[in-house]
C-alpha cells in the first residue's frame, strides 16, 4: 500500500491533483492542507490507499494528524472516503476537531451526501475518541424556530418536505414562531 508520496504537483483539478514522483503521476484526492499548494510545488503527502472491487483511490493529506482524522472518519459506519474528503474540503483539521468538540451538526451537514444522522454519528463516535469532557447536546437543534415551524406544519397534516420547503421559502421573514407559521401557511396555500 502507498503510505507517503514526495513529488511535484503537475496538475491540479480540485478536489484532486496529480503528483509526479520520479516520472510516475499519481492522482490524489487532497485535503485543504494539500490543495493549498500550486502547480510546480514540491509536496509530501501522507496517503490513504482505498481499494475496492472497481477502484483504487489515493487520498492525500499534508500531515499525519489529518490522515489519522480521515481514517477515524471512514471507520464510522455510513461514512465513505468521498464523504470524508468532502469534510476536509470545507474545513481544516482544527476546524473539524472544533466542530466535533462543540457538537456542531450544521458544520457537517454542509458536506454533500452527509445528512444530520451521520453528522451526529460522527460527533458521537469521534468525540469519545478525542476524550472531550464536554457534554453532547445534539437536541438543541430541536428548539430552533425553524424546527418548531416544521413541527407545527407537520402536526396539521403537511409532509415534512412540504414544511421544510415552506420554511426555506419564507427565509428570515416573521418575528415569532407564530408569524413564521402564518407566513409558511400562506406560502403553502399558493
Amino acid at each position: 500500500m502507498i503510505g507517503l508520496l514526495t513529488g511535484t504537483i503537475i496538475l491540479r483539478n480540485d478536489p484532486h491533483l496529480i503528483i509526479d514522483v520520479n516520472g510516475v503521476g499519481y492522482k490524489v484526492y487532497g485535503s485543504l492542507g494539500l490543495l493549498k499548494h500550486v502547480i510546480g510545488d514540491k509536496v509530501q503527502a501522507f496517503i490513504h490507499t482505498y481499494v475496492r472491487e472497481d477502484a483504487l483511490d489515493l487520498y492525500g493529506f499534508a500531515s499525519a494528524q489529518e490522515l489519522r482524522l480521515f481514517e477515524n472518519l471512514i471507520g464510522i459506519s455510513g461514512i465513505g472516503p468521498k464523504t470524508a474528503i468532502g469534510i476536509f474540503a470545507i474545513g481544516t483539521t482544527s476546524e473539524i476537531l472544533e466542530a466535533i468538540r462543540k457538537a456542531d451538526v450544521d458544520f457537517f451537514t454542509g458536506v454533500p451526501r452527509l445528512g444530520k444522522k451521520n453528522a451526529q454519528k460522527i460527533i458521537i463516535e469521534l468525540k469519545n475518541k478525542l476524550g472531550s469532557s464536554e457534554e453532547l447536546n445534539l437536541q438543541d437543534e430541536g428548539k430552533t424556530p425553524t424546527s418548531e415551524v416544521v413541527s407545527a406544519l407537520t402536526g396539521i397534516g403537511f409532509s415534512e418536505k412540504e414544511a421544510r420547503d415552506a420554511v426555506r421559502a419564507i427565509g428570515e421573514a416573521g418575528e415569532s414562531v407564530s408569524d413564521k407559521v402564518r407566513l409558511a401557511l400562506k406560502h403553502l396555500g399558493k
